[in-house]
């Protein structure tokens, strides 16, 4: 990685710190400097405008993202005919990294997906980036033998999210123990098979 890349990186992280931090109103070139520690006028260097500045920090949740995306897809119980639990497991995983560890980069997504409604040119970004999880997702539940799962991918991924915001974001009023939210992903996985196999026997 060349220095400059490396630069970018490092502004591109401090910026998603300054989104959870302090929201799309504390996002400013200066902010970013200071949450990076580095001189004044540096992030404005690397990205002349707010617009460069939000696609910076967009891409690099979305690589960031990836990476743990991939990790999970290259588990080796999902890899082939997969067990329910096991899967579960792996879901419940992922929302309590994403709620701890992850909790800064789940709070500037949101800031940044609010951000997006009002520029079409960062939507884009964000519809392009959510095709990841969608089949991560996909290729999980075929592992378990649900009928058509790039009709069920996107239910999960929405119920996935909708853990994560409530945890983070929302009201809250859904607080589960670790083992309260792998029975809970459990009995979701479950539900699309028996779904989706009452549909075929329906056809």
């Amino acid at each position: 990685m060349t220095e400059a890349m490396s630069r970018r990186q490092e502004l591109a992280d401090a910026a998603i710190t300054t989104l959870a931090e302090a929201g799309m109103r504390g996002l400013t070139h200066r902010a970013v400097d200071r949450v990076a520690g580095l001189p004044e006028g540096s992030c404005s260097y690397y990205f002349r405008t707010r617009q460069a500045l939000l696609r910076a920090a967009i891409d690099r949740l979305v690589e960031v993202d990836l990476a743990d995306l991939t990790d999970l897809a290259d588990r080796p119980e999902l890899s082939g005919k997969a067990d329910l639990a096991d899967v579960a497991e792996a879901a419940a995983g992922l929302v309590e990294y994403w709620t701890t560890n992850g909790r800064a980069r789940m709070l500037a997504r949101y800031e940044l997906a609010l951000e997006a409604t009002r520029r079409p040119e960062l939507r884009s970004v964000f519809v392009t980036a959510g095709s990841r999880p969608r089949l991560l997702a996909e290729h999980m539940l075929a592992a378990i033998g649900v009928p058509d799962p790039s009709r069920q991918a996107p239910v999960l991924v929405a119920y996935l999210d909708g853990l994560i915001f409530d945890h983070l974001a929302g009201a809250g009023a859904l607080d589960l123990t670790a083992a309260e939210l792998r029975a809970a992903l459990l009995d979701v996985l479950r539900s699309f098979s028996l779904r989706s196999s009452s549909g075929q026997a329906a056809l």
